[in-house]
């Protein structure tokens, strides 16, 4: 099993940056792929970014590219999303996800374990 809990979110107003920590516990995480998801009010939930926990280049949705990084540390099995230039539609709850399927990086259904997410709230 593999424990995930985010944090970080909060209140920022438009033009502002958080950064979400996704803390992994219970097994190590090397070959398994990790991605960032977002659910706003109303709307399903969205892929925004996804890397290998072994290392290459990280992927993003093209509505968070450019403004947003995700990054991880393995000496403290963390994965970040660095949110640069916030915009009020960014506002959502996120959650991290970690899988051993190296397939379907931007597809939550691919994804066995999931955080109880964090909530981010972009002012205009």
């Amino acid at each position: 099993q593999v424990q995930l809990v985010e944090s970080g979110g909060g209140l920022v107003q438009a033009g502002g940056s958080l950064r979400l920590s996704c803390a992994a516990s219970g097994r190590t995480l090397i070959g398994y792929k990790m991605g960032w998801f977002r659910r706003a009010p109303g709307k399903e939930r969205e892929f925004i970014a996804f890397i290998r926990w072994s290392g290459g280049s990280p992927y993003y949705a093209d509505s968070v590219k450019g403004r947003f990084t995700i990054s991880r540390d393995n000496a403290k099995n963390t994965v970040y999303l660095q949110m640069n230039s916030l915009k009020p539609e960014d506002t959502a709850v996120y959650y991290c996800a970690a899988d051993q399927s190296p397939l379907g990086w931007t597809q939550a259904q691919t994804y066995d374990y999931w955080g109880q997410g964090t909530q981010v709230t972009v002012s205009s």
